[in-house]
């Protein structure tokens, strides 16, 4: 076993892992953060994206030592004393969420995507979005409302 140390949602955490731990199984057994989820364990349809110091991962496939004195963000970061993120509530609001399976990773890719997007918000395309949101799969919508609730949520910053 192995100490690891890192912050978690804005908390520095310490945690035993073994060496070939993902960062997917100790979010979710170590920590008790159900919102990352395991789609498919090959890193192809984004459920248990998080960001590591502001970069979208695929948490199955991201071993959990790499995160030693890093950053790292889950679903559970965004919403503030109840109330929903800014993003979170964009999904809301544009019916973005069907089952909710995909949503968390599908939001923190999102976030990933507008905290480091260049010049101003409103004026982002569909292409953009479609690219930034390309490693994760829904299969509940038509990306419709995905598309509008991440551009509804740039907007709101603009």
């Amino acid at each position: 076993m192995i100490q690891l140390k890192f912050t978690l949602n804005g908390d520095r955490v310490e945690t035993w892992v073994k060496g070939q731990e993902m960062l997917l199984d100790i979010l979710r057994d170590n920590f008790n953060l159900p919102g990352t989820r395991e789609g498919c364990g090959l890193g192809e349809c984004g459920a248990c994206t998080v960001l590591v110091n502001g970069a979208s991962v695929n948490s199955c496939l991201f071993p959990a030592l790499e995160v030693e004195g890093k950053i790292v963000e889950t679903i559970e970061s965004l919403a503030d004393a109840g109330k929903f993120h800014p993003l979170q509530q964009a999904f809301l609001d544009n019916g973005a969420s069907q089952c909710g399976f995909c949503t968390p990773g599908m939001i923190m890719s999102a976030k990933a995507f507008i905290d480091s997007y260049p010049g101003r918000p409103a004026a982002v395309s569909e292409a953009e979005i479609k690219q930034a949101l390309a490693g994760n799969l829904c299969r509940c919508t038509g990306y419709f409302q995905i598309i509008a609730a991440v551009k509804a949520a740039m907007q709101e910053q603009d």
